[in-house]
């Protein structure tokens, strides 16, 4: 049995208790296990973090850069002896396997550093004008930011999306997902150690009493936010009550194209990590959940990626050798199979999964087989819609233009994939396809120093980057008369 606690949540380097009293429970989604109780954090605890982060702003504000940037490092120091216990946490509350939450906390460290020697980055701007006169630029922060986290990986998130804000010299309020928040808070205990109370805040809690606060508040003028497309529209509503900065990184339905030369045997593998099953279940906004499969490569390639796709070890996910783990939750459970029905009823071919695994050990969990339709119109349902799963659809094409059409038919915009060895179609197809991120010839992976974000619907800004930075800096133009 898991050892169950209540927890506090840590505002203004206190730990505390929601104002009501009110908790939320967090459950293991592999076992159905009860991990633990959070506050449930009303608009009146959500004042009391952005008062806490507004007291800290100024001191923390006038801090050099390079010393901002030092705590950051140290804090990745901290969390490096910890990679083990983290990871553990990290895969019971969240569901991810082991061994790619283990990848997670390396990642962060990583991240921690890079943002750390972004801190030589703040240069001035001198703007030539008349004699006698200096124009010149600065960038300064805005003040409170409220960050709010996703469930699919809620460690790397909470700790890598506080560089940005705390380098640029904000202070900043957390809301982690109400899924998933124990690594948050465990989090918060290398945070304590290393930056000055108020600086960082975490208000747990779910999305309609929690996170709508947090938009709302007038003394929050930068909003950033990772999610689905119908939450980060009910935040830039909600965020125009006052005049703020928002930043959405939202979902996607993104395509991996790969073209009649591509290497089946190569491909097919991209094919599997670029839908994040065995990261994630498929619960990944940059999953490329579209294949747009040549033709004149459809028989063979289909036939070894089921092959592949039925060799994913599914299992429980805190053991080594589980590949894939499970969902987050009955909620999104039941909205995957719901698709797949969807899916079946629309004509498209089930050519494995579509169910829970047989294994007796997982019934209990949010298990879900990886999936795979064949036959996919790009009008479907499963072709236009976000099913945030392990749901993989094929799409046939042999008509370049109508094929780069369909591709870009969806509302979202944020990755795509282009998988040949003509390198001049595929910088064409790159220019062409409407992503924020795309891949030639790979998948899946992101690059630090890279503008990470989407297009249309698929989100506001560009993190994992030096525009990321300046995105938590309002621009203040200072012009002198030297002759006074």
């Amino acid at each position: 049995m898991v050892d169950v606690k209540t927890h506090r949540m840590p505002i203004g380097g206190e730990w505390v208790e929601s104002e009501s009293g009110k908790t939320m429970e967090t459950i293991n989604p592999a076992t159905g296990e009860k991990l633990g109780e959070v506050p449930l954090a009303n608009g009146t605890d959500v004042d009391r973090a952005v008062r806490a982060a507004k007291r800290a702003f100024p001191d923390w504000s006038r801090l050099e850069p390079k010393e901002r940037g030092k705590r950051l490092s140290d804090l990745g120091k901290r969390i490096a002896p910890r990679v083990e216990e983290i990871s553990r946490l990290e895969t019971l509350d969240s569901g991810n396997p082991l061994v790619g939450m283990r990848g997670d906390v390396l990642r962060t460290i990583e991240t921690l550093e890079y943002y750390a020697g972004l801190a030589y980055e703040f240069r001035g701007q001198t703007i030539p004008g008349v004699h006698g006169r200096l124009n010149y630029v600065l960038q300064q922060p805005f003040g409170v930011v409220g960050r709010i986290i996703p469930y699919n990986h809620p460690f790397q998130f909470a700790a890598t999306r506080l560089a940005a804000p705390l380098l640029a010299g904000n202070t900043i309020v957390i809301k982690p997902p109400e899924q998933a928040p124990l690594s948050a808070l465990e989090l918060y205990r290398e945070i304590a150690e290393v930056f000055p109370p108020g600086v960082v805040n975490i208000v747990t809690g779910d999305g309609p009493t929690t996170g709508d606060a947090l938009v709302r508040h007038p003394e929050v003028p930068r909003i950033a936010f990772i999610g689905s497309v119908e939450t980060g529209r009910l935040i830039m509503r909600n965020a125009s009550d006052w005049i703020k900065k928002v930043s959405l990184e939202l979902g996607g339905k993104n395509p991996m194209i790969v073209f009649p030369d591509a290497d089946v045997d190569k491909t097919v593998g991209l094919a599997v990590a670029g839908m994040n099953f065995t990261r994630s279940q498929g619960q990944s906004c940059g999953s490329t959940s579209r294949l747009f499969l040549h033709e004149s490569l459809h028989d063979e390639f289909v036939e070894k990626l089921v092959a592949r796709v039925r060799k994913i070890r599914i299992g429980m996910p805190i053991e080594e050798e589980t590949e894939m783990g499970c969902l987050i939750s009955k909620e999104q459970f039941d909205k995957v199979m719901g698709y797949i029905r969807v899916g079946q009823e629309e004509g498209a071919k089930l050519l494995t999964g579509g169910k829970k695994p047989d294994d007796p050990r997982l019934q209990n969990g949010f298990f879900l087989e990886p999936t795979v339709f064949d036959g996919v119109k790009s009008t479907m349902r499963i072709a236009q819609e976000e099913i945030f799963g392990p749901v993989l659809s094929v799409i046939t094409w042999n008509d370049y233009e109508t094929m780069l059409e369909q591709a870009n038919s969806v509302i979202y915009g944020l990755t795509a994939g282009i998988v040949t060895g003509d390198l001049k179609k595929a910088h064409e197809t790159a220019a062409r396809v409407e992503a924020g991120y795309v891949w030639i010839n790979g998948c899946s992976n992101h690059f630090l120093a890279a503008p990470f974000g989407g297009w249309k619907q698929s989100g506001l800004g560009r993190e994992e980057s030096l525009e990321e930075l300046l995105s938590y800096t309002q621009t203040k133009n200072v012009n002198v008369n030297l002759n006074f």
